[in-house]
């Protein structure tokens, strides 16, 4: 049932890459509007041209945006005309992969200030706007992370943690307002991410996923589509995706080189 989607106003943080560029086109696809926000100002412009040559009719609107400035996320989200039907709240960082012992400061703030603190500027943020229009669904981008810690994980993992907090707090205090709260809680995925992690390294990004057949964005953000087009009276609170092969964050059956 996407047509539930055409015309909804969807917002989605982190859009210039990865899952939230795969849910600006797969929203796009089903006739939502959306309005799209990353620091990478060039790469938002490059998603809208790419939806408005494939969508003609939807409306694409792109904004310039870090998570962790808390004035400009107020100043992007009190700037949006009309309503805000769908927030994913998707932008997110993993910073290396030392032990607590060695993890650095830079490291530790880039994934509290972005993953916890940014998420909840926006949150807050439109949170406020959906109480004021009686209605919205809000979808975060959570981890399996967040359920089972492992080595070199702790920073990313606790933030992670804090997410399905929020979640839950944020679902208990909206239990009697037409608002949805749904946590994404995605395995090993496929995308720029853990090149991010890695600093650019291209072989270590590469062997988190080398024996497996990981996830993609697009995995993601179709189950995101479809858990925004549902019914109004069902709401799927979490959803824990993995690729076959893993159980939980630091369990990944590895296939032998030459095998299936």
């Amino acid at each position: 049932m996407l047509n539930r989607l055409l015309g909804k106003n969807v917002l989605i943080t982190g859009a210039s890459a990865g899952i939230g560029e795969a849910c600006a086109y797969q929203f796009a696809a089903a006739g939502a509007n959306v309005i799209l926000t990353a620091r990478r100002a060039e790469r938002l412009e490059a998603v809208r041209a790419a939806i408005n040559a494939k969508w003609p009719s939807v409306q694409v609107r792109v904004a310039a945006l870090d998570v962790c400035d808390r004035a400009a996320v107020g100043r992007v989200v009190g700037s949006i005309a009309g309503p805000i039907d769908v927030l994913v709240n998707n932008a997110g960082v993993a910073l290396g992969m030392e032990a607590v012992a060695d993890t650095g400061d830079e490291a530790i703030d880039g994934m509290v200030d972005t993953n916890i603190k940014g998420l909840l500027w926006v949150t807050r943020a439109v949170v406020n706007v959906m109480k004021g229009q009686a209605a919205g669904h809000i979808i975060m981008l959570g981890s399996i992370a967040g359920l089972h810690g492992y080595a070199g994980g702790s920073v990313y993992c606790a933030t992670k943690s804090a997410v399905r907090a929020i979640c839950e707090s944020l679902r208990a205090e909206t239990n009697a307002l037409p608002i949805k709260v749904t946590e994404i809680l995605p395995g090993k995925v496929e995308t720029e991410f853990s090149l991010v992690r890695f600093a650019g390294d291209r072989e270590k990004a590469d062997s988190v996923y080398r024996g497996i057949d990981p996830l993609v964005a697009e995995d993601i953000a179709e189950t995101i589509v479809f858990a925004a087009s549902r019914h109004p009276r069902c709401v799927l609170s979490e959803v824990v995706m993995l690729p076959k092969g893993q159980t939980e964050a630091g369990i990944t059956h590895l296939r032998k080189p030459g095998t299936a």
